[in-house]
């Protein structure tokens, strides 16, 4: 095996050549590539996507509901909602024998704030200027 690192001042051949002086080993065949022709491209179909609001709407009532139902047959103290003004849930954990709330998720001053901001987005946007 010979070194591709040698003491500087010694001139031996490259590598390449000491291969090729070997001629026991095969020479090395050039491989072909093959080229593939051009890609063909195709759009993809159209697909008619439909949705209903309203029906989105009582689907969410309804898992809401459900998981209600679920919560109180199992004596836990977490309730489910969907606040309009911020279109997203509303968790709440209670004390199921006093029915305080522990918790909710976001705050009640969240919630607030964001129904303020609702009343006020006229003020702060106007789409006639």
């Amino acid at each position: 095996m010979v070194s591709e690192i040698t003491p500087q001042g010694s001139k031996s051949p490259p590598p390449a050549v000491l291969a090729s002086a070997n001629p026991a080993a095969p020479a090395p065949q050039a491989a072909e590539i093959k080229v593939p022709a051009a890609p063909k491209v195709v759009a993809p179909k159209p697909v008619a996507i439909q949705f209903d609001p309203a029906k989105a709407q009582q689907n969410l009532a309804a898992a809401v509901n459900l998981l209600n139902e679920q919560m109180v047959s199992t004596k836990r103290g977490l309730g489910f909602s969907f606040d309009n003004a911020t279109n997203g849930p509303v968790i709440k954990v209670s004390n199921t024998n006093t029915g305080e709330v522990i918790r909710q998720i976001p705050t009640a001053d969240v919630l607030h704030m964001a129904h303020k901001i609702d009343e006020l987005k006229g003020i702060l946007y106007n789409k006639v200027a």
